[in-house]
């Protein structure tokens, strides 16, 4: 697919203000996770703070003193779902089903979708429909008050640490395809800079948390150790 150099310039300047941006905040189409005044608004403005006052990421990630550990992750979950979303839609169209007819990460790794709804056993599908059904899940978990409560004084459900490692664990699977399968892309796009800032934060908070399993990191085990010392 061929684009214009106008249309390149555009989307390289969506890269920049989204990854660089001090002011905005992002938030999924239900809004009450960080309604101004509450406990996760306040730890989202502090996260962020933080991460844009270019101190080390592996300080950025750790849990405040004092800070409950759910709301913290919880406040980061919703974040990196925005942002992984839209690194996403500012490639998609290069990720087809003529292009990517399997959500793999490279050729030993292929990932397969089920959501116990839809699709009751592990489908193979093209990689834009496996992503579009893993955001639209990933938001549905996000906006249910019983798995991220959003009232001040209710606690988090049990089921609340497995939730998030199985919505990071595929949200990792994003970067996986997007670096493998699209790297030049973001070359093009000079959003590599960008691209790697978000994986390090990413990559050292599930760390710090223990919140994905160290088979899933294998597909890119060899970059993350060259970028994230």
């Amino acid at each position: 697919m061929r684009v214009n150099q106008s249309e390149m310039a555009a989307r390289r300047m969506a890269f920049a203000s989204f990854f660089g941006s001090k002011q905005k905040t992002f938030r999924p189409r239900k809004r009450g996770i960080f309604e101004e005044g509450t406990l996760k608004f306040r730890l989202h403005k502090q996260a962020n703070a933080s991460l844009n006052s270019g101190i080390d990421l592996q300080e950025v990630v750790k849990l405040p003193p004092g800070e409950d550990r759910c709301d913290w992750i919880a406040v980061h979950v919703v974040d990196f779902f925005n942002r992984i979303n839209m690194l996403y839609g500012t490639l998609c169209e290069y990720c087809t089903e003529q292009t990517c007819p399997t959500m793999s990460g490279g050729p030993k790794y292929d990932y397969y979708w089920c959501d116990g709804i839809n699709y009751k056993k592990p489908t193979a599908l093209p990689a834009p429909k496996y992503i579009s059904n893993l955001m639209e899940w990933v938001e549905e978990q996000i906006n249910d008050e019983n798995i991220f409560p959003v009232k001040v004084g209710v606690p988090f459900p049990k089921n609340f640490t497995p939730t998030v490692k199985k919505i990071l664990t595929r949200l990792f699977r994003v970067f996986v395809h997007v670096y493998i399968h699209h790297f030049d892309k973001l070359l093009a796009l000079e959003a590599e800079a960008h691209v790697n800032t978000c994986y390090k934060h990413f990559y050292y908070f599930i760390k710090e948390f223990e919140l994905v399993e160290k088979k899933e990191l294998e597909p890119l085990r060899e970059m993350t150790e060259r970028i994230c010392h």
